[in-house]
């Protein structure tokens, strides 16, 4: 398969199920029970792969996204 431009588009990797596993049942030593029931969000989160991605914007960012979305849009 081609992307719209012509050239070949890869396939995406495959999930890393046994790194995911390793992490949650033997670093973090997750029950199995606890470990399926968590979401990636928070799999990554107690794993510490979260911390300084995507925090609330500062005042320029919250300006600027008040510009490009704003709420009377209708």
């Amino acid at each position: 398969m081609t992307a719209a431009g012509g050239e070949e588009s890869a396939a995406p990797a495959p999930f890393p199920w046994e790194a995911v596993m390793a992490a949650g049942l033997s670093r973090l030593r997750l029950p199995a029970r606890d470990f399926w029931r968590m979401t990636p969000r928070e799999l990554a989160a107690a794993l510490g792969l979260s911390a300084g991605r995507g925090g609330a914007p500062d005042r320029a960012g919250l300006a600027r996204m008040m510009r490009q979305f704003p709420d009377d849009a209708a």
